[in-house]
């Protein structure tokens, strides 16, 4: 998103050295916090005398740390408090859809398990039977994987349980599988951070689903991307999974969601990389 029209830099300093203190997430000395900001040391002190003021900022008198204060906590609660996950997702998901030029899906864990919320077209449009409403398996789909891997397992075993002792008799997208294969396919879910399928439910169409996680660590919403299994590329390696990684993580972000240390490295690694070779618009197929 871009912004248009003349800042204020002094306060673009300041938000520096606020942001510095987020990502650190720990309390930190001045002149640490002035080099992970880039400003001088005495230029920060200045900026932390007035943060004090405001409780944006307080200091630990034993160790003289900075860190965030209360008043921070409390922009933070009544932004989580005014922000809608959905909304948040129903409009992002359209530029990403435009930019990746697949079919993206919105999903959520409904009264009947994976349920479609919204479904964006790209470019290379998808003849697939998906639309708001739609309700997938949790074992047949990347949608419902995503979900199993990432939710908390009483949450979903309901459900779970259901598909598997009716089998082909399920009603949702998705023939459902063995309990010894989800298993090994929610832990590999776990280790890449998403789900795929290729070629099924629908033979010659592949799926990726990644989770978005708010401020608690709750999966809310199931970002998924489908195309057809020439244009969809489900490798760890690829462009597409690192797209959908680098949106879902930044919407994670938005709500909240802090990862670990490994989890933010994770992530800067995979935006470094889509920073370096961006997404192009892919063309229709013939």
């Amino acid at each position: 998103m871009s912004i248009d029209g003349r800042g204020v830099q002094s306060v673009e300093v300041g938000g520096r050295i606020l942001a510095a203190l987020v990502k650190a997430g720990r309390p930190l000395m001045l002149r640490e916090l002035a080099t992970m900001a880039e400003v001088a040391p005495a230029q920060a002190h200045a900026y932390l005398l007035s943060f004090r003021k405001l409780e944006l900022v307080e200091q630990d008198a034993a160790s003289g740390r900075y860190q965030l204060g209360p008043f921070a906590l409390q922009l933070g609660i009544a932004r989580l408090r005014s922000f809608d996950p959905l909304r948040l997702a129903a409009n992002a998901v359209i530029g990403f859809a435009e930019e990746i030029g697949l079919m993206v899906t919105v999903g959520v864990w409904g009264t009947h398990g994976p349920t479609i919320v919204q479904v964006q077209e790209g470019s290379d449009q998808v003849h697939v039977n998906v639309r708001t409403g739609t309700v997938f398996s949790i074992t047949g789909t990347a949608t419902g994987k995503v979900f199993a891997a990432f939710m908390p397992p009483k949450i979903i075993e309901a459900q779970l349980g259901e598909e598997l002792r009716k089998g082909a008799r399920i009603q949702g997208v998705g023939a459902p599988t063995s309990r010894k294969e989800l298993e090994a396919e929610v832990a590999m879910a776990r280790q890449l951070g998403y789900a795929a399928t290729e070629s099924k439910p629908v033979t010659g169409i592949n799926g990726i689903a990644a989770p978005v996680f708010d401020y608690s660590g709750q999966m809310q919403l199931a970002i998924t991307l489908i195309g057809p299994t020439g244009v969809l590329d489900i490798g760890p390696n690829s462009k597409d999974a690192k797209a959908l990684l680098a949106f879902t993580q930044k919407l994670s972000a938005q709500l909240g969601y802090a990862p670990d240390a490994d989890g933010r490295a994770i992530q800067e690694a995979a935006e470094a990389e889509i920073a370096a070779a961006p997404v192009t618009k892919r063309r229709r197929r013939a």
